[in-house]
């Protein structure tokens, strides 16, 4: 039965650019729209620019116009750059909206009525040179958790810690660099601290549909180390929406920006006839998705479903989170010239690529995925070039010049491995299940067959032998079958060249279903025209060196920071520039020392006792080990059986309390998260040693 699905993905803040960062979200979440779409789903995607808060205010002062003409340009400028990605929102709106408002007011409004908002005095920063209050991500200092500097004021971005702006140690300005002082003003708080709100949060986080199971134990320490109230308002001068009945106070961005969710949706039910409250009620069956980075989980699957649930509307039926981006293994730079702008990339390089790239680097979990630039020109030059459009580009030409356009018949045997794969359902779990990498590497290896029939075929051959004319015009049908196939496949990752195929071989546009009816004998098809070019690894060095930025520091601020401050921008500023941050270095005879080998994870189970460990059973092949890994806070067990990883085979073994640890698992983490355990590529086998 054709379900109803709403989606939404992160609102993009209406001060700065899309970059390539921001973009895994978007094109994630669009694959998995079209592919629901493709399936013949009702599915909204719905949208909108995050417009309110302090940097808004201060930029439009700044640039001497008003916020509402920032945040109208800017909204053309994100509008231009979705689009220049192929992402296809049903809406994308505003939170500086009358329906955005209409919610904030409704919600607030109902929380206030069950006892789940408290005015409380408190004391709260102020720039004395800017003689105003600041908002919390004004507000910069080290983290109270895990002590990590220059963190904002209201969560840190290495370890996800939620708190209020004073406990920051020893904080600063953003706006003028002075250190603040305290004064006392009356805030509202949303009382998630509140027995209803805690009780319920531990009975909807544990439902493993709603979030992923890495999620989920994150979730878990926070909910255990207890939850504050979370301050929801803000003081004039403020960009915003004013609080009913509170003169001078306004909601704090951070409330009003998922509020836009609704504002989006309550738009284009306006505009296409849709029943907002179907989709918005308590009981509704429809399913709602909200598509997110692992840096905003817990303003989503705390905040979020509190409110919704205490306001009278319904919570979301999951809430799927992504890991960040890095660019060659490493953090974007502006310096390197890998911070990069979508508008930046559209004027170099095709769209499609990209998504293709992400596609195949996505599956469904938290981990950061990395754009390997040299890797991104291989994998699409080999995989979308060499193999998919290369059976188009072969075979179509017979077609048009010996048949006159005409299709013939299509040989079925040599279509049952892809109907059989079809039947299977495999690549559709894959792309319902997010793993858009698993279901590439799945239509991949149909590419190879279909290259296959074609290379043992040799219709080059067939067209000059007398009497090979009715084989000839079989296999190129056949093949050009096999070629509709991958495209339909691909479609929701490829839509722009998805549609010049289907108007190359005059079909309606495809739909999921279409692989059970091969191309009919008689069939007529439009001259082939070339569909997409290898990359030119020149174009990806000009569009980095255009991206490349100067890290001098420029007068902009109204103020001298503190020197201490200072300081650290220039040696933030040093080991940006700096000719190597890697030495020493060490020889290739140091590296052979270690010994890195594939090993599968036969077997995963907590260790009784331990607050961090998880013990591993490690096949390589050849044999098995047991080691201990501190990975527990970042993944359940039967989240890790029958994956592959890296391990080190020769480190000397371990005797510790819980058992002997026979090797060490490889993983990642640094301030921005973590660990996260390496994950080798597709082909490798356990065993197999990494040089």
């Amino acid at each position: 039965m054709p379900r109803k699905i709403l989606v939404t993905s992160a609102l993009p803040y209406a001060n700065g650019s899309i970059h390539l960062g921001h973009l895994v979200e978007y094109i994630q979440t669009d694959i998995w729209v079209r592919f629901q779409k493709m399936r013949g789903h009702d599915c909204h995607y719905v949208c909108a620019d995050d417009t309110h808060g302090t940097p808004i205010m201060l930029r439009a002062e700044k640039e001497g116009i008003t916020p509402e003409q920032l945040v109208e340009r800017t909204w053309h400028e994100h509008k231009r750059d979705f689009d220049g990605f192929h992402v296809d929102f049903d809406n994308y709106y505003s939170t500086n909206t009358p329906e955005t408002r209409h919610y904030a007011d409704t919600i607030y409004t109902r929380l206030k009525a069950a006892g789940l908002i408290e005015v409380r005095a408190i004391e709260q920063f102020y720039d004395p040179v800017k003689e105003m209050f600041l908002p919390d991500r004004f507000i910069k200092g080290e983290c109270p958790k895990c002590h990590a500097k220059d963190q904002y004021g209201d969560n840190c971005e290495a370890c996800g810690a939620a708190y209020q702006p004073t406990d920051l140690i020893e904080p600063y300005s953003a706006v003028s660099g002075a250190k603040p002082v305290r004064k006392q003003s009356d805030h509202h708080f949303f009382k998630l601290s509140d027995p209803r709100c805690a009780d319920f949060l531990k009975q909807w986080t544990a439902d493993p549909a709603h979030v992923q199971a890495e999620a989920a134990n994150k979730l878990g320490e926070w909910l255990d180390a207890g939850l504050s109230d979370w301050d929801i308002s803000r003081d004039a001068p403020y960009f915003g929406f004013e609080i009913p009945g509170a003169p001078g106070k306004y909601y704090y961005v951070w409330l009003d920006a998922p509020i836009g969710y609704m504002g989006s949706f309550q738009n284009l039910c306006d505009r296409t006839g849709l029943d907002f409250n179907e989709y918005w009620k308590p009981d509704s069956e429809t399913e709602l998705y909200h598509f997110i980075g692992k840096d905003i989980l817990y303003f989503h699957t705390l905040f979020w479903p509190a409110e919704l649930a205490h306001a009278g509307f319904r919570t979301p039926t999951g809430v799927f989170c992504h890991g960040f981006l890095t660019v060659n293994g490493l953090k974007m730079s502006k310096s390197r010239g890998t911070f990069i702008t979508a508008e930046s990339y559209l004027n170099h390089l095709n769209p499609e690529w990209l998504r293709y790239y992400y596609a195949a680097k996505l599956n469904g979990s938290m981990e950061d995925i990395d754009l390997n630039l040299e890797d991104f020109a291989a994998r699409v030059n080999s995989d979308l070039v060499g193999k998919y459009v290369n059976i188009a580009s072969r075979c179509a030409g017979f077609i048009s010049k010996r048949f006159g356009g005409k299709l013939g018949a299509v040989d079925m045997n040599a279509c049952a491995e892809f109907s059989s794969a079809f039947a299977e359902g495999a690549i559709a779990a894959s792309y319902e299940e997010r793993d858009f990498g698993r279901a590439l590497r799945e239509i991949m290896r149909l590419a190879d067959v279909a290259n296959q029939y074609i290379a043992e075929r040799k219709p080059w051959e067939m067209a000059k032998q007398e009497g090979r004319e009715a084989e000839l015009h079989e296999v190129c049908s056949t093949a050009l079958t096999l070629f509709r196939d991958l495209t339909l496949y691909l479609k929701p990752v490829l839509p722009k060249l998805a549609e010049q195929v289907e108007v190359f071989l005059n079909i309606a546009p495809l739909a999921w279903n279409d692989i059970w009816s091969p191309l009919p004998a008689g069939h007529v098809i439009n001259d082939y025209q070339h569909l997409m070019t290898r990359i030119d690894p020149k174009k990806i060095e000009t569009m980095v060196e255009e991206n490349k930025q100067s890290l001098a520091p420029t007068p902009e601020v109204a103020a001298p920071a503190p020197i201490k401050h200072a300081q650290h921008q220039q040696n933030e500023a040093k080991a940006e520039t700096a000719a190597s941050p890697w030495e020493p270095f060490i020889s290739i005879d140091d590296f052979t020392k270690v010994d890195l080998r594939i090993a599968r994870i036969a077997h995963a189970e907590h260790v009784e006792g331990a607050d961090k460990l998880l013990k591993l059973t490690l096949d390589l092949g050849t044999e098995t080990r047991t080691v201990f890994a501190g990975i527990k806070s970042a993944y359940a067990p039967e989240t890790l059986v029958g994956r592959l990883t890296v391990m080190v085979a020769n480190l000397a073994p371990r005797k510790m309390k819980f058992g002997m640890s026979e090797g060490m698992v490889c993983a990642a983490s640094d301030e921005r998260g973590g660990p996260f355990l390496l994950s080798p590529d597709s082909g490798a086998q356990p065993g197999m040693r990494i040089k």
